[in-house]
């Protein structure tokens, strides 16, 4: 692939640092804040869903705004704690084993969605049941605004010019400061695009459309098969991490790997709701 010195020129890296400002040792970087701002933003959104009856069943949410409120807490450790325990154990095993100390340094590596994701399934049961509340119900209020996240997540992932894309020509792609000096893929610009606004808006059309929140498990089943058919379309587009390279003859990567299971997940989630429904769940 041949690539001329004015497409370099055209395409460079804007230049944005990663660090907001600092305070002596202390930094506040892009990334944190958008975590901060994807949790704010969803738990606002989470709390006007819950407030509004009219998208319930007669039953109505069984979960109030204080509930969303206590709940913050709960699932900001999940996707933090969820998060980096994910990425140290698909992504970088072997580097911790060497260096434990490597778990805290969130810097190298940062977080893993599929294990966030796991440390807020967690962090959802308990809160469900230590609460009374149908914990399908809570799937949903919750999945229906992960996508506010992820749209900030990966503009972070963005400005840390990390999880980069394979080389391309396409006039849209970028010379990243750490993918050496030819034009990639803008691939946490695709997945912000995807995982975030497309996927945002499907949900808040079956919501607020079709009135999904009947069906308990529907909008949390549509969101796992929105985000795993994203991330695998995403996944050819991507460079895989280096320390793990493809899988299975040189195709399959680690995002494919843990997104085929959240595939089925969801489709099952989906195909029962109308069931749960009718049980009154």
């Amino acid at each position: 692939m041949e690539f001329t010195a004015t497409l370099l020129s055209l395409m460079a890296f804007p230049d944005i640092d990663p660090v907001i400002f600092a305070l002596g040792p202390v930094q506040v970087r892009w990334y944190g804040l958008a975590y901060v701002t994807g949790i704010l933003l969803g738990w606002r959104c989470a709390r006007r869903l819950v407030e509004n009856a009219r998208l319930w069943s007669a039953s109505g949410p069984r979960m109030t705004a204080l509930d969303i409120d206590d709940f913050l807490v709960w699932a900001t450790v999940g996707i933090v704690v969820g998060g980096r325990i994910g990425y140290v154990f698909f992504y970088d095993l072997a580097a911790v084993s060497a260096n434990p100390v490597r778990v805290f340094e969130i810097w190298n590596g940062g977080m893993s969605f599929h294990g966030g994701l796991l440390g807020t399934l967690v962090a959802m049961i308990l809160f469900a049941r230590s609460r009374n509340i149908p914990v399908f119900n809570l799937f949903d209020v919750v999945c229906a605004v992960v996508p506010v996240g992820l749209f900030f997540g990966r503009l972070a992932n963005f400005i840390n010019s990390e999880l980069w894309g394979k080389l391309t020509d396409a006039p849209w792609a970028f010379v990243f400061p750490t993918g050496g000096p030819f034009p990639r893929h803008p691939t946490q610009l695709y997945e912000a695009a995807l995982e975030g606004i497309v996927l945002l808006a499907m949900l808040a059309w079956l919501i607020y459309r079709h009135r999904a929140l009947k069906l308990p498990g529907m909008i949390a089943g549509c969101f796992v098969i929105g985000y795993a058919v994203s991330r695998i379309i995403v996944e050819f587009y991507r460079e895989p991490d280096v320390q793990i390279g493809y899988l299975a003859g040189g195709w399959l990567t680690m995002g494919m790997v843990l997104s085929l299971p959240m595939l089925a997940v969801g489709l099952w989630a989906v195909a029962t709701a109308r069931s749960r429904a009718n049980a009154g769940a």
